[in-house]
């Protein structure tokens, strides 16, 4: 397709936000912020991509203000003083380069410790467990140490977690950002209780499938009754789980609406469908994909990620080595967002390649290399 007819510069609206193009940066962990302070790079790395057009930015995992929301000192945060003006700032440099940003509100949940050892803080699980360990890209040490279980989310626990999603949604919108993210995949928290593998309580919190949307369902609630009617909800979701990747909270494109369903009667706006592969079929017999089905089964818009011109996902990435060699399947993705399958388009590794991605694919320029070694060391 041509510039002017490519279904990914089409604008779109959704509740209060106007996005001048279907192109989001997709959320990336990149421990830059000292103390849980973003700094002026931080800012102006948020900055470069809006100038390079991208309609929606999406940032990095940002802990709620709760002690096991996050397991490294340099992850950011919304609750100190210092990290609000942080973010304010980053925000005004977005909005000055014509661009919309979101923040991914964050808690790792079972996955506490994933990233640095804290021996003095037990971790939130549903029923005190890490989950069956499976095909993982997680050292052999860290599960060891993982999978001794904990004490099980009290009532109380329960509500002090949503109340500081609530009081960290609220934050944000007091400081200008344009809608509000939330990190609901990969065995995090949220996700953690839709998984009967983390999730075997019998209460209201758990039991069959209904039951467990329960809890990440209230957080959603809760977050729209802490900003109100005007900015969209994100919510991103996946069948796959950092403890493995084989896990699935689905099984048929029933389960997957009545999981869906709730997260969108609750408030959700936007489905982020969190895969290895942007097309990946999502159930046998159907070459639709996470974002398709997601789509089919909620009628909510929907957004796809998973190696948008990359040959491997982030995990395989990973384990072959530093660099992963560009593929160019953008036809295929505006073939599918032409379609209507889905509605946005996420781009995670090419936005740390080529801060101006979203202007280089419009003028069909090459698809940048991506070398985890050059673009995760630093802010560019």
């Amino acid at each position: 397709m041509t510039a002017t007819d490519s279904p990914l510069y089409r604008p779109l609206r959704i509740r209060g936000l106007e996005l001048r193009n279907r192109i989001v940066m997709s959320p990336m962990t990149r421990t830059h912020s000292p103390g849980g302070v973003p700094t002026e790079d931080v800012a102006q790395y948020y900055r470069r991509r809006a100038e390079g057009g991208t309609g929606l930015i999406v940032t990095e995992g940002i802990g709620i203000d709760h002690p096991s929301a996050i397991d490294h000192p340099d992850v950011p945060n919304l609750h100190d003083a210092a990290a609000r003006d942080g973010w304010r700032r980053a925000v005004d440099q977005v909005h000055e380069a014509g661009g919309r940003i979101a923040p991914q509100l964050w808690h790792v949940g079972p996955l506490f410790g994933a990233m640095r050892q804290v021996d003095e803080v037990t971790p939130m699980r549903p029923s005190g467990v890490w989950g069956e360990p499976g095909v993982t890209s997680y050292p052999q040490e860290y599960v060891e140490r993982a999978v001794a279980p904990t004490a099980a989310m009290t009532e109380s626990d329960i509500r002090d977690v949503i109340a500081a999603y609530a009081d960290a949604a609220r934050i944000a919108a007091d400081l200008g950002f344009d809608a509000i993210a939330i990190h609901g995949g990969h065995g995090y928290l949220l996700d953690s209780f839709l998984w009967s593998s983390t999730n075997l309580r019998d209460d209201a919190w758990g039991g069959d499938l209904l039951r467990r949307t329960a809890f990440p369902a209230a957080v959603v609630r809760a977050i729209r009754e802490a900003i109100g009617d005007d900015l969209p909800i994100v919510y991103r979701f996946s069948q796959h789980k950092q403890q493995d990747f084989a896990a699935r909270i689905a099984e048929t494109p029933e389960e997957l609406g009545t999981v869906l369903g709730a997260l969108v009667d609750a408030g959700a706006d936007v489905l982020d469908a969190s895969s290895r592969r942007f097309d990946a079929p999502a159930f046998e017999g159907s070459d639709l994909s996470l974002a398709g089905w997601a789509k089919r089964t909620t009628g909510a818009v929907t957004m796809a990620v998973g190696c948008v011109g990359l040959g491997k996902s982030l995990r395989d990435g990973r384990l072959a080595g530093p660099t992963v060699e560009s593929v160019d399947n953008i036809a295929e993705l505006e073939q599918r967002l032409g379609a209507d399958e889905f509605d946005l388009a996420a781009i995670g590794r090419l936005h740390l390649a080529d801060p101006r991605i979203a202007e280089t694919l419009r003028a069909g320029g090459p698809i940048p290399e991506f070398d985890r070694r050059v673009h995760e060391a630093v802010l560019t």
